[in-house]
């Protein structure tokens, strides 16, 4: 899917991108949340951007935060909107994209019915089904 190298997020997230990239990487998408951001900081150069918009770990904050643990001259965004606030011109060209072929969706697996949602959510926990996993509820 385009990923020269993949590093698994062990706790030692900067020392690793910092052995692939010594001066840091130039922007970081962080999806975890809040429990990781501080390391995810630390993998960003100077001038770099991290985009905090997930927060898939049950950590809804970060413990004695401050702005002291942003790395000097390293830029922190967010977004935490909603599928509606996408500008319906910008959501149409990504659709078309989709139906066209042009944007690849990996899908992992398709679950059929509410009896497979409990596989679903497996699945996705488990971490070893790559792509994304889709619940079709009717036929």
């Amino acid at each position: 899917m385009g990923v020269d190298h993949p590093v698994v997020d062990d706790g030692h997230l900067t020392e690793k991108i910092r052995a692939l990239v010594p001066q840091g990487v130039d922007a970081a998408l962080e999806l975890a949340g809040c429990s990781v951001l501080v390391d995810t900081l630390r993998t960003v150069r100077r001038h770099g951007t991290v985009y905090f918009t997930g927060a898939l770990a049950p950590q809804w904050s970060v413990p004695d935060f401050s702005s002291y643990v942003i790395p000097v001259g390293v830029r922190l965004t967010g977004y935490a909107g909603q599928a509606t606030d996408l500008p319906a011109d910008i959501f149409a060209r990504q659709l078309q994209a989709i139906t066209e072929r042009r944007l690849k969706v990996p899908v992992a697996k398709v679950y059929r019915g509410m009896e497979e949602v409990r596989d679903a959510h497996a699945d996705v926990d488990s971490g070893t089904i790559l792509g994304k996993h889709v619940a079709l509820l009717e036929d």
